[in-house]
């Protein structure tokens, strides 16, 4: 099912050229509403007797869209369309980030300290104690955002270039919300011992590695290996941060319908790295009963054609989506627009709790079942309860620079996602306000010091 809801990835602003009459604006907007279009800003650039200049930003459900609502207004008599601006292509040029220096270089003295003579001391001081690469260089605060490009987004394979743009974005959240220097490293391969290779070959640079949209099962190995062969901490987010965030969205949806972790049923349709991710997560948690779905059905120990990934959570049961969601407390979609249906969530358990985080369009659209369940949340900023990776990896790698992690472990993911889900209080907490908006200031901070706590306690931290 298509959502058709405007929102700001499809958005344009037009600037218009208008006759300074009464009514003529008017005349604008009321194209722009009836063709569906949703209103952001109004801007006046130039007036004049005659004809006013304006820019009109609306937001739109799709490209097509967006070129309905454009044709809508250059139609109108006495218009003139002066140019059409799509804001997230214009977002995007040039590139999102740059490299800045921290000091300035204003004379021959700063030169000199900065690069040669000086810097020779400082390369014989790291080349004498190895440690001071932390002190002395970017090192302490900088995150490889590695890629191959296999799984860019749920947009499928479409190589290193493609997936530039995702990177540049990740690397920007890494700086805005916990200070963080990330540089996407897109990979011009997809062979696995080539990606490990490469990585352990650029790893003296970097305090620590974000692997994303690579993908399974190919990311689970390069993952496992990379954790093995480096002494930084290596980090996949689309299983792990997906899992953190989910886990903590869990534990508050719990507190709403009142159940516990270790009696419900959990259905997770999607076994791909999130999927299995967010599986072995709950497992750890305390979930004793969970049914794990692909494009198949149930993954069956009667299937043959299963990976390592997928035995591992394997189960008797036979049959389809829909016979999973019998009786079910619990859904958790990575997966596909539109596979789950009004029919199955109405036969899931007494106050079932679902998550739909398919983006942009999710397994059902929550307008469809709002009615019929306790909970719902989804991966989206335009409905309650986003789970949204940005909740976790920016603390999770603010507090294993800041500690000097050898690595990132299993509890490390369990106290964050304690940690997230306890920013909501108890007076605040209830079914659509299960977990903290991702630009709350509070959340890095928790989720940074849940992961230094976690890393002393395991004997992983070296400072």
């Amino acid at each position: 099912m298509a959502d058709l809801t405007p929102n700001s990835s499809f958005s344009v602003t037009l600037r218009l050229q208008i006759p300074n009459r009464i009514g003529m604006l008017a005349t604008v907007t009321k194209a722009i509403a009836t063709s569906g279009g949703n209103f952001g800003q109004i801007d006046l650039i130039e007036q004049t007797r005659q004809i006013s200049i304006r820019d009109i930003t609306v937001d739109a459900a799709s490209t097509e869209h967006a070129e309905m609502i454009v044709q809508a207004v250059k139609v109108l008599p006495d218009i003139k369309l002066l140019n059409v601006y799509d804001r997230t292509f214009n977002l995007h040029r040039g590139g999102k980030i740059s490299i800045v220096s921290r000091i300035p270089l204003k004379s021959v003295s700063d030169l000199a300290m900065a690069y040669t003579p000086g810097v020779g001391r400082i390369c014989n001081a790291i080349a004498e104690n190895p440690e001071e690469v932390y002190n002395l260089t970017i090192k302490q605060n900088t995150v490889a955002i590695v890629t191959d490009g296999s799984a860019v987004l749920g947009l499928g394979n479409l190589g290193p270039a493609a997936a530039l743009p995702v990177m540049e974005g990740k690397a920007m959240l890494f700086k805005e919300f916990a200070g963080i220097d990330a540089f996407p490293i897109c990979l011009a391969t997809q062979d696995t011992e080539e990606i490990i290779r490469t990585v352990k070959n650029l790893a003296p640079v970097f305090g620590g590695v974000n692997l994303e949209d690579i993908a399974a099962p190919r990311c689970f190995e390069i993952e496992q290996r990379l954790r093995a062969e480096l002494d930084i901490p290596v980090f996949h987010d689309d299983q792990h941060g997906t899992a953190i965030v989910t886990l903590a969205a869990l534990f508050n949806a719990l507190k709403v319908v009142h159940k516990s972790m270790e009696q419900i049923r959990i259905v997770i349709n999607g076994a791909g790295a999130a999927g299995v991710a967010i599986a072995r997560l709950l497992k750890k948690a305390g979930a004793e009963t969970i049914l794990m779905c692909d494009s198949k059905g149930i993954i069956s120990t009667s299937r043959t054609d299963l990976t390592d990934e997928k035995r591992e959570f394997a189960v008797k049961a036979q049959g389809v989506l829909a016979g999973a969601m019998q009786g079910a407390d619990v859904f958790i979609g990575v997966s596909a627009p539109g596979v789950l249906t009004p029919e199955m969530v109405r036969a899931m358990a007494k106050d079932p709790i679902v998550f739909a985080m398919a983006n942009p369009v999710p397994e059902i659209q929550p307008e469809l079942i709002k009615n019929d369940v306790a909970v719902i949340a989804t991966g989206r900023s335009d409905y309650p309860n986003q789970i949204n990776n940005v909740l976790a990896f920016p603390g999770v790698f603010r507090g294993a620079l800041d500690c000097r992690a050898e690595t990132i472990s299993i509890l490390m993911y369990l106290e964050a996602a304690s940690a997230i889900a306890s920013l909501i209080k108890p007076s605040d907490l209830d079914k659509e306000h299960i977990v903290p908006s991702v630009f709350d200031e509070r959340v890095v901070t928790a989720v940074a010091g849940a992961v230094q706590r976690a890393a002393r306690q395991e004997g992983i931290a070296r400072c």
